[in-house]
């Protein structure tokens, strides 16, 4: 059995700026927390392979996917498909877990 806590997970930086504490990355998937300061953005990108589903457990933020925008509360989950361009800007302190299919890579981030 494999069960992790937040509360030993590490925090680090991702690519687009972002600060997650990875619960859980196997090849097919991963599973972390990721939190944004108010006011902080995440650096608009896109991943290749990756499908992410954002889940916002604290705080509100304005989540743009393609162009098209939406305020986030607790209790959203938004699906960002492989291909699609996203960004992420908290409005307050921002909390959500992000889950992704395969697991998040530095190496499938991409920016113009």
């Amino acid at each position: 059995m494999h069960v992790n806590s937040l509360a030993s997970a590490s925090p680090f930086t991702t690519k687009d700026g972002s600060t997650i504490r990875e619960l859980h990355h196997t090849q097919g998937q991963s599973l972390a927390e990721a939190t944004l300061a108010p006011g902080q953005t995440t650096q608009r990108h896109y991943h290749r392979a990756s499908e992410e589903i954002y889940f916002v457990l604290e705080g509100e933020g304005e989540l743009e996917i393609d162009g098209e925008r939406r305020r986030i509360r607790p209790g959203d989950a938004a699906l960002i498909r492989p291909g699609a361009w996203h960004e992420c800007v908290a409005v307050s302190q921002l909390r959500f877990l992000c889950c992704c299919a395969p697991a998040y890579s530095h190496d499938d981030t991409f920016f113009k």
